[in-house]
């Protein structure tokens, strides 16, 4: 990381110290003065490149949701196979699942994506890419539920936001809620039903 200062990217190099901070801390190790000396640099050099700690936080919090939308990127080309109607469901499946596994496998970044550092971004702090953006992919999945006949378009405005509520709010309930301590065998029967009324609701 020193030497991405010496080269000009002091920038790219802090916010790579805020993801391996916030993989196992969460939001709260996210701090300039940690970040900086993960980097090897001067705590004041942090503030020529973030204006305060939200600013780095949200910049490390976009990282973080592309690590999550990198992964249901990957587990959706997984689950390509097959006729359109079929794999149009199982790549709706597949995102979920990720979605759950994510948060469960990597705590950290998936409590510092969704701390709500997203609402102090800035221009120069895009999101994610759209290759890698959950809620882009998301969307391109019940699209597809239509294109191939599964889900009628009058019903399709809004559905994302429906699918992504149940499928967090079972994220968060297995992470931080009452269900943290469910067997395996219990998530995957927990995640299963989740997926499933999402499809038939659909």
């Amino acid at each position: 990381m020193t030497r991405s200062y010496h080269h000009g990217n002091l920038r790219a190099a802090l916010v790579d110290a805020g993801v391996a901070l916030a993989r196992t801390g969460g939001p709260s190790a996210v701090v300039l003065r940690s970040v900086s000396r993960q980097a090897g640099v001067s705590h004041n050099a942090a503030y020529r490149h973030f204006t305060d700690h939200q600013d780095l936080l949200a910049a490390v919090a976009a990282r973080c949701t592309e690590q999550l939308g990198q992964l249901m990127a990957t587990r959706t080309a997984a689950a390509a196979a097959g006729e359109p109607l079929p794999r149009a469901w199982s790549r709706l499946e597949a995102i979920g699942r990720a979605y759950v596994d994510f948060a469960r496998t990597e705590p950290g970044w998936f409590r510092t994506a969704f701390s709500g550092a997203g609402a102090h971004r800035t221009p120069e702090q895009a999101g994610p890419t759209p290759a890698v953006d959950p809620y882009l992919l998301l969307a391109a999945r019940l699209d597809e539920l239509v294109e191939v006949g599964a889900l009628p378009a009058d019903r399709r405005p809004g559905a994302e936001y429906a699918a992504w509520s149940a499928v967090h709010g079972l994220s968060t309930l297995l992470l931080d809620g009452p269900l943290r301590d469910l067997p395996d065998a219990e998530i995957h029967l927990a995640v299963t039903t989740v997926l499933s009324v999402i499809a038939r609701g659909l």
